[in-house]
């Protein structure tokens, strides 16, 4: 199966498309940036001020991050991490010990570890088969009188049904904290990711859609309240004016130490302005990848649609019953793919004693047995785009898969945590 080059023009040269190792995590992800880089060190490491953390450059990031995201946002809190960035949310909504929060069966472990180290209780609760996402229906059904908070995720590419969790959290009266780690630049219903909930957090680690070479994030948020009692939080409980004077303490003690370097700060504001065009170059890729892979649904791979509201571009992912088969397959040819979430949440050691005996959640567990993500990022060429999609639909015509997950319900609601 041959397609034409994504742009229309002549493809990459024969060695290239033949011969290179693709990698899933390209080590050359910064190359073009390499002395926008250097200069954000030497900038930072000889001025007079000697501010290496929340300066003038994490100010300046955090107005241009806001401004960018719209009048809806009061506040953009730069922190030293996703999931620092939960854990300040957590925090600044007072949740601690007696409380619980409904979160994903399905996803990154932060999404359970900031719940338990705050003191409370993930409730996990199962996820749509088709968006990989939780699913509003199963959250709801674990609402109960501990219940403090829900934390939707958006998962590789595609959103969360926020418009349904705002609608859910609205009712119960309960406050909403979008995971939006991974989803910078998505939006839906015109609304961008991490602005949905009362506030949502972005992530910067290097594969992210807007990544640095190091760690940090932002918390996104529309209530400027709770944006001072993150600011405070994130720097020990100071509030940035009064040094040394601890203002903010959560019921696990005073404050954190979540602040962002200056740096990464300049680096990436040297960086956003090009932020538009890599997630065009992803969309692009993504795009081309589910035209090719649209045929092999009935031979057992499922893609994600050709673009859509409500997506976005961080990872390429797929699911099928041949999962190591077809990642043998794609090593075997020079192409690296990856297995994000092999367990479902409730199933890690470190979870599986907080959650309710017999609950299950076999939509989640369907997801981490089928799932494999593809390369994806914005300086792939056309050529080696193509190569991927060849060497996956060889792999569907050569083993068809016509039985589907036995353990995976549409269209039921099979998780009880009470």
């Amino acid at each position: 199966m041959t397609a034409p080059p994504l742009d229309g023009s002549t493809a990459g040269s024969t060695a290239e498309t033949t011969a290179a190792t693709i990698p899933f995590f390209p080590p050359d992800l910064f190359e073009d940036d390499r002395e926008a880089l250097l200069d954000a060190v030497r900038a930072v490491g000889t001025a007079p001020g000697q501010t290496f953390i929340l300066g003038e450059h994490t100010a300046r990031l955090e107005s241009a991050l806001r401004d960018r995201l719209g009048p809806g946002t009061a506040d953009a809190v730069a922190c030293s991490s996703g999931t620092s960035g939960l854990s300040l949310l957590l925090a600044a909504l007072d949740v601690g010990p007696g409380d619980e929060v409904v979160v994903p069966a399905f996803g990154c472990a932060p999404l359970a570890a900031t719940v338990l180290d705050a003191g409370a209780r993930p409730v996990f609760a199962d996820i749509d088969p088709v968006r990989l996402t939780v699913d509003p229906a199963a959250a709801e059904a674990l609402i109960g009188p501990r219940t403090k908070a829900l934390m939707p995720a958006h998962m590789f590419s595609v959103m969360a049904d926020m418009p349904a969790f705002r609608a859910l959290a609205d009712r119960y009266g309960l406050p909403l904290v979008e995971d939006a780690a991974l989803a910078q630049g998505g939006t839906l219903a015109g609304r961008p990711a991490g602005c949905w909930g009362d506030a949502g957090v972005y992530s910067f680690v290097q594969v992210k859609t807007f990544g640095m070479p190091g760690e940090g994030a932002v918390v996104l948020t529309r209530d400027a309240a709770l944006g001072r009692a993150v600011r405070m939080l994130r720097n020990h409980g100071q509030d940035g004016v009064h040094r040394f004077v601890h203002h903010r303490v959560g019921r696990n003690g005073v404050g954190l130490n979540s602040r962002f370097d200056e740096v990464m700060a300049l680096f990436q504001l040297h960086r956003l302005p090009g932020l538009d065009g890599r997630l065009a170059r992803r969309a692009e890729i993504s795009a081309y990848y589910s035209r090719r892979f649209a045929p092999l649904a009935d031979r057992g791979l499922a893609a994600p649609p050709v673009g859509g509201d409500g997506r976005f571009h961080y990872v390429y992912t797929v699911l099928t019953g041949r999962r190591d088969e077809l990642r043998a397959h794609l090593a075997e040819r020079g192409i690296t793919a990856h297995v994000y979430y092999p367990r479902p949440l409730p199933a890690q050691p470190a979870f599986a004693p907080h959650t309710a005996p017999g609950a299950a959640w076999p939509n989640a567990e369907s997801a981490a047995r089928r799932n494999i993500s593809l390369p994806l990022y914005p300086h792939l060429t056309d050529a080696q785009v193509e190569r991927v999609a060849d060497a996956v639909c060889a792999f569907a015509d050569a083993h068809p898969d016509t039985h589907p997950d036995p353990d995976a319900h549409p269209d039921t609601h099979t998780n009880r945590e009470r």
